[in-house]
């Protein structure tokens, strides 16, 4: 069967058309649902369900949550209540001492005098480079046949 190239036209009034026949049914069925409630209205016909928006729950209330589930399905399954871990206490933060500190700062202040040092040695060479005059040509002296 060879396939045939519809238009955008065609296409559009196909959907036109369907959309209605569609609408016309909607309206058949909330009829019909009208007449099993109590026959004297019809339900208005919702032809689409908005979806939920999804809840946002920080990590604490997620935390929460699970416990009570733990809780109700221990209560379920006859067991006692599950014992929770007790959390572990975090290491203590490690701080840095006076003297650490004063090591640090007294290192840190010689490394970038070394750099300054190391840039103007690196100025003054390249200074005296520029400085240095050229060799000037030997004057010849003037022959005793010109004389």
């Amino acid at each position: 069967m060879p396939t045939q190239r519809l238009s955008n036209s065609v296409i559009l009034a196909a959907i036109q058309g369907f959309e209605l026949q569609k609408a016309q049914i909607d309206q058949h069925i909330s009829d019909l649902r009208g007449l099993l409630r109590d026959g004297s209205r019809p339900v208005a016909a919702s032809s689409e369900a908005k979806p939920r928006k999804r809840r946002k729950f920080s990590a604490a209330a997620i935390q929460r949550m699970k416990e009570a589930q733990r809780k109700r399905w221990a209560k379920v399954r006859g067991q006692s209540e599950p014992a929770t871990p007790s959390p572990e206490a975090p290491k203590p933060k490690r701080r840095l001492s006076a003297a650490g500190r004063r090591n640090i700062i007294a290192a840190t202040k010689a490394r970038f005098e070394r750099l300054r040092a190391e840039k103007a040695a690196q100025a003054k060479a390249a200074t005296a480079k520029r400085a240095t005059p050229a060799k000037k040509a030997p004057v010849k002296a003037p022959s005793p046949k010109a004389a």
